[in-house]
């Protein structure tokens, strides 16, 4: 869907129109899915087509989810939006993460950037600072380099907006997505383990520790699973300076899984 979500909608916030709850996992999915299929014509940031601002609520013939997601589906007749070959879920999974761009926009920030209209930081500093000063490349993986014991980073530019990179930077344990958790287990002998919570089910747990190594646990063999409230990454909020922050933003953007 090269032209998807071209002239969609009002102009009026569409949050307050919003209708539907959408889980983090289905912004991601949506996130990429608009990345790889939307943002040729509408950009990354949702404002490439005169008037429309995807990610800031700015449509033209749209007012709710189920409207939105129509129109991902069979385009417009008569326009350049075409018809698109997503099932009704994955559509919904772009609107979900079109919501989450608006809600970060109405703190103040934006998909694209980490105070407003655009990412203001250096690339070249930003990526020297994730592997210097910034020690990001002793715990996240790019590519094919680089640990696993968080988040892997490959994609982050295409599933985080720049706003929210530059709070978790700040303050790491304001918002701790379900796929990024670190869990706490003691076993009935008395062992504690602890790590990121990769998968669960009803009768196992896995994770990975501290060492990157697997570790699955049976959940018969617990006496206590508890969810760490405080990420283990730390704050750079007096570690960096704005300016260095916004370099260090501005470097994240630019992981779209496209190049190690």
């Amino acid at each position: 869907m090269t032209r998807v979500m071209a002239m969609i909608v009002l102009t009026a916030a569409i949050a307050g129109a919003q209708e539907h709850s959408f889980a983090p996992a289905d912004i991601d999915n949506g996130a990429r899915l608009y990345q790889s299929s939307c943002a040729g014509c509408h950009g990354p940031n949702g404002d490439m087509v005169p008037g429309i601002e995807l990610q800031r609520g700015q449509f033209r013939r749209a007012t709710t989810d189920t409207e939105i997601i129509r129109i991902i589906q069979a385009g417009i007749p008569g326009t350049t939006m075409p018809p698109s070959s997503f099932s009704e879920t994955q559509a919904g999974t772009i609107v979900a993460y079109l919501r989450s761009a608006m809600t970060t926009a109405g703190r103040g920030g934006r998909g694209g950037g980490s105070t407003g209209a655009a990412v203001v930081g250096n690339e070249a500093g930003g990526k020297a600072l994730f592997e210097g000063k910034g020690a990001c490349a002793t715990c996240h993986r790019v590519g094919a380099v680089g640990p696993r014991l968080a988040p892997d980073l490959t994609e982050i530019g295409t599933i985080r907006p720049a706003g929210e990179l530059r709070q978790k930077l700040i303050d790491p344990s304001a918002l701790v997505r379900p796929g990024n958790r670190f869990v706490e287990a003691t076993t009935r002998r008395g062992a504690t383990v602890s790590g990121r919570l990769l998968n669960q089910d009803t009768f196992t747990i896995q994770l990975l520790d501290s060492n990157e190594r697997l570790v699955s646990l049976s959940r018969s063999d617990l006496q206590n699973f508890t969810f760490l409230k405080e990420s283990p990454m730390p704050s750079y909020r007096d570690k960096l300076t704005a300016a260095e922050l916004d370099d260090l933003v501005a470097y994240l953007m630019t992981l779209k899984g496209l190049r190690p």
